[in-house]
């Protein structure tokens, strides 16, 4: 019996093991610089002409659309730090910071009668009570109640002047007004700063900085090409057509971006 429980141990820790090392490779094949370069010469030349721009131009393009595509980027994540009225953000790489919660509820963190537990839970196990056939009426009474109290709730969140903050891109500060007890920690909602490609995850931003990038590196080689023509030559350059494509493909893709700016919600 022991060698049997030994046994499934070491299945399930190779599994774990397994599944930890996929992530890791899968967290280290996220798209890198490099390999947009290599698409964007693929798209150009088919891999079979040579390309008149060189491998660093392409990634100083890349980086352009990077720095483009950057201020509509909505993704955002979480950092809980020990609570002050003034946070130093110095070497916090956000774009902007965009909500401020409390990491715990209003009121102590035990049990006791100030403890941050919703009072309505607190009412459920009244809900379906067998005593004297009052189900159907706790139920009813349950329902009123906790309308009544998101009620409040929303009206309460809405005038409370709560972890109001004022961000200071100046001077890196964020000032936080605390109307109740002050917490011992917050959690800080942002957007990232991304600084190169490979910080960004979301396929649907990778898409649009490829995009982006193929645009602004096929006006780069049209003007290249366009700065001077042949007139005995027996073949002519398309520069004036592939400075034409990346145009439009530039404008349609900015567009995109601000279309998608002005929604409620990320499309991602």
């Amino acid at each position: 019996m022991s060698a049997f429980f030994i046994l499934r141990f070491l299945l399930n820790l190779m599994i774990i093991v397994i599944i930890i090392i996929f992530l890791c490779i899968w967290r280290h094949s996220l798209v890198k610089l490099e390999e947009i370069i290599e698409e964007i010469k693929l798209e150009l030349t088919g891999g079979v002409l040579e390309l008149e721009i060189s491998d660093d131009t392409i990634g100083k393009l890349v980086n352009k659309a990077l720095r483009e595509i950057q201020r509509y980027i909505d993704e955002t994540k979480l950092v809980t730090v020990p609570f002050s009225k003034c946070i130093d953000l110095t070497g916090f790489k956000s774009s902007s910071i965009t909500q401020v919660y409390r990491a715990e509820a209003i009121g102590d963190s035990g049990t006791g009668a100030n403890s941050g537990v919703d009072p309505m839970w607190a009412q459920q196990w009244t809900v379906f009570s067998n005593g004297n056939g009052s189900a159907m009426y706790n139920l009813n009474n349950y329902l009123l109640n906790y309308m009544s109290y998101s009620t409040i709730l929303q009206v309460r969140n809405t005038l409370s002047t709560d972890l109001y903050f004022k961000e200071d891109k100046h001077d890196n500060k964020l000032y936080i007004n605390v109307s109740g007890n002050t917490p011992a920690t917050i959690t800080i909602e942002y957007v990232p700063l991304f600084e190169k490609v490979e910080d960004i995850q979301s396929d649907y931003w990778i898409d649009k900085l490829v995009r982006l990038s193929l645009a602004l590196t096929k006006i780069n080689l049209g003007r290249l090409r366009t700065y001077s023509k042949q007139s005995n030559a027996l073949w002519t350059l398309d520069g004036e057509t592939i400075l034409a494509e990346g145009t439009e493909e530039a404008r349609e893709i900015r567009e995109e971006l601000k279309g998608n700016s002005n929604l409620f919600f990320p499309i991602d």
